[in-house]
């Protein structure tokens, strides 16, 4: 039941993620995606502070382990995801995700923004995008199974969260890959097979989180990690923008609400 579970919730997160930004995408809706990084920030961090942590933490003392371990894994998770970065294998570069897409969906000129916002030639920029998500899509599948093993509601929070944060760089994935394949099903077809591969990253968590089940709290600990970094080293920076008040209101509005919506599903899923 549970390798179920992390099949369904990785292919929501992997896949559901490309498909709810191509409604965004191709209908033009492209304004969301401002509010959907709020969003997201605030439901990563929420689910990295109040579900992942504390879960960990529970589990160590369970387990026998240091709270001085448990925190110096998170600071190595830090540093690890911090080095992918600069190996340009998870970063989230949603520069091209707002400011571009209109100009990228009408445009026919051979270069274009990639993975990174930097200018490429026509081809190279949508194989880095896809290789760039599908080894993102693994780690994580591994990282949503580590939380279904420890508690399924902690897995339906991780995989929502995941999904939260994909979506708006999915948004600009999808125009690039647009304009690099100039055809849309195929960029979709294929953002979705990356997507896909969350499911295969699932399976090998389920797998490897049950062998060393010992070593739960760390593989928690590496998730909340991830989600920590990503949220203050991707998705905030890109919130720090001089903005009317009245969009600043709206960003704090969606940032909160992504929190509140972590904190709701905790609730239900107590009941």
């Amino acid at each position: 039941m549970t390798l179920i579970s992390i099949l369904v919730g990785t292919l929501v997160a992997g896949m559901g993620s490309v498909w709810l930004a191509a409604l965004l995408a191709y209908a033009l809706l492209s304004r969301f995606t401002q509010h959907l990084l709020s969003l997201a920030a605030g439901a990563l961090l929420a689910t990295a502070f109040t579900r992942l942590l504390p879960e960990a933490f529970e589990l160590s003392i369970e387990a026998g382990v240091s709270a001085h371990a448990l925190f110096l894994s998170l600071l190595v998770g830090l540093v690890f995801f911090f080095l992918l970065d600069k190996a340009e294998l998870w970063h989230h570069g949603h520069e091209h995700a707002h400011d571009h897409d209109h100009d990228h969906v009408h445009s026919h000129d051979h270069a274009e923004y990639s993975h990174h916002g930097h200018i490429h030639n026509h081809h190279s920029g949508g194989w880095a995008v896809l290789l760039g998500d599908s080894v993102h899509a693994f780690g994580d599948g591994i990282l949503i199974a580590a939380a279904f093993v420890a508690d399924p509601r902690l897995g339906v929070a991780a995989a929502l969260a995941v999904m939260a944060h994909e979506v708006p760089h999915h948004v600009g994935d999808l125009v690039v890959l647009r304009q690099s394949l100039n055809n849309s099903r195929a960029a979709l077809f294929r953002l979705s097979l990356a997507g896909g591969v969350t499911a295969i990253g699932g399976l090998m968590g389920y797998l490897l989180v049950g062998a060393l089940h010992e070593y739960l709290p760390f593989f928690l600990v590496v998730a909340a990690s991830s989600f920590i970094y990503v949220a203050l080293a991707d998705l905030i920076p890109q919130l720090q923008k001089r903005l009317s008040p009245r969009e600043t209101a709206a960003q704090v509005a969606w940032l909160f609400a992504g929190i509140a919506l972590v904190a709701a599903l905790g609730e239900w899923a107590q009941h």
